[in-house]
């Protein structure tokens, strides 16, 4: 009197049978997933000073404007830094979008430790970010990368020439950049904005290189070097500055 009928006993078995195979479909994805995430993931170039970051981010930048850029997985990539993040360089860049380091360089994610700001300068807690990415993550590299055509530059320099009034909390941000602004138009280039884009590039390049007490040791001992570069918008290409 308490059996179910048969075709209710036909339907629980097919169901238990349907959870099975469900089950053990689940676990062998699992499995195929972890085996996969080591099988797939790309291997990356081993970075241990501060020249062979550099070569790696030149020759990330050559796949970048080349078209033969790594083709990645990104879950592999996510599962294998679930535990830490070892990158080899950090990247001081110009918060504008059409600036993306990780592309630029064609680096997975965890190998840049990046830092945006538009302009690309250092205050107070950017250079603690940077300070955290050499000290604690291991950073060789230190790249303060400005860009063509760069927009906060612009803003600085009709300011600087033209006493410009901008909104809300602009201000506060080019009187980070007018020293670059004021010290290229005192050399009289052709192109101020150019030439501003450059000086701020080097005069952070100088400020970090001095940065007491975490950076300047680390670059007077030879544990990470700080460098300058410009990105050009067009071509893609990364020069770095002499």
């Amino acid at each position: 009197m308490n059996n179910p009928p048969p075709s209710r006993r036909r339907f629980l078995r097919q169901g238990l049978t349907l959870a099975g195979v469900s089950f053990a479909w689940g676990s062998l994805r699992s499995a195929f997933a972890a085996n996969d995430a080591a099988a797939t993931a790309i291997p990356q170039a081993k970075v241990s000073n501060p020249d062979q970051a550099l070569q790696e981010l030149n020759a990330g930048n050559l796949r970048y404007v080349t078209g033969t850029h790594l083709h990645r997985d990104f879950g592999p990539e996510r599962l294998a830094l679930v535990a830490e993040q070892r990158p080899f360089a950090v990247i001081l860049s110009c918060a504008d979008s059409r600036v993306a380091p990780e592309f630029a360089f064609d680096q997975g994610r965890g190998r840049l430790f990046v830092v945006r700001v538009a302009g690309n300068f250092v205050d107070e807690t950017g250079l603690a970010s940077i300070e955290y990415g050499t000290s604690v993550l291991g950073a060789v590299l230190v790249m303060v990368l400005g860009h063509k055509q760069c927009g906060a530059l612009k803003a600085t320099v009709d300011v600087v020439t033209k006493g410009a009034q901008l909104p809300g909390h602009l201000p506060a941000l080019t009187r980070y950049l007018e020293p670059a602004v004021k010290q290229a138009q005192g050399e009289r280039p052709a192109d101020l904005v150019d030439a501003a884009i450059r000086q701020n590039i080097l005069l952070n390049v100088e400020q970090l290189r001095t940065s007491e007490p975490v950076l300047a040791g680390l670059v007077k001992g030879n544990k990470v070097r700080v460098v300058g570069a410009i990105y050009d918008l067009a071509t893609g290409r990364v020069a770095v500055l002499p």
